[in-house]
């Protein structure tokens, strides 16, 4: 099978990866198959954003050469079972959805894509966000900002927001708040909000001041924008495994 190697900056990464090179035949930069993250999660949204536009036609594996990562099958020590695996040619192939991400200008429409969540998000300036859910509004939130996952973003930064670790394989929408702020004069319900993927979310507000919206590793200062709206994408990300995947092991590993 044809494949690219995306690596992180480090010198243990570069190492397996030239490693790979040498010992795995059919490296192809410009029309692989496969797209080898060596490096961790963060590696892998890399490699991801980098390929979006080829996504339908990739499929995605991963070596961690740190002390975790969610989104990789392989350790640095596998490396050699990796080679055997690809060219063994025998696999599965696990699809997720990404997240769509349409933000609003006065004149213009941008949407971008997520793994794992989209964020907005302020550590200077309270926000006070008016989130809508199927054109029907929802509920004010006061804080530091809101946090909108997928399955696979829920053990992400909607862990450390105290959201729910969600099952491998359920489609879904989580909605967290950031540093929420809860008193008499501001309600909001306060615990995320798991609710189905076909769910379409909105979030206004009079002023972004100060904001930024981030998605995954990536991040805009919220200039001009009238609203942000998020659903599930058609677009979908394909991990590629050659061998027996325990998510509940994964999540273990975490703890």
């Amino acid at each position: 099978m044809q494949y690219t190697i995306v690596c992180k900056e480090s010198v243990v990464s570069q190492q397996l990866a030239q490693h790979i090179k040498d010992n795995l035949s059919g490296y192809n930069e410009d029309n692989p198959e496969i797209v080898i993250c060596v490096g961790g999660d963060g590696t892998v949204l890399r490699a991801m954003h980098q390929y979006l536009d080829k996504i339908d036609t990739l499929k995605f594996v991963g070596i961690h050469t740190g002390n975790l990562g969610f989104l990789t099958d392989y350790t640095k020590e596998e490396v050699d079972i990796l080679i055997n695996h690809i060219q063994s040619h025998q696999y599965e192939i696990y699809k997720s959805n990404l997240l769509d991400i349409a933000i609003e200008y006065d004149d213009k429409i941008m949407h971008y894509h997520a793994l794992n969540e989209m964020r907005i998000e302020s550590i200077i300036y309270t926000q006070k966000l008016d989130i809508h859910i199927d054109n029907e509004y929802f509920e004010t939130i006061v804080g530091s900002g809101v946090c909108i996952s997928t399955q696979a973003g829920s053990t992400a930064m909607n862990r450390a927001l105290n959201g729910a670790v969600v099952d491998d394989g359920i489609q879904l929408l989580q909605l967290s708040e950031i540093t929420g702020i809860h008193h008499k004069y501001s309600h909001s319900l306060g615990n995320p909000y798991i609710m189905k993927c076909s769910r379409k979310i909105k979030v206004t507000s009079d002023s972004f001041k100060e904001a930024y919206i981030c998605f995954d590793h990536k991040h805009l200062k919220m200039e001009n924008v009238k609203s942000v709206r998020c659903t599930t994408s058609r677009k979908q990300i394909q991990f590629i495994r050659f061998r027996k995947y325990s998510y509940l092991k994964r999540l273990k590993n975490l703890y």
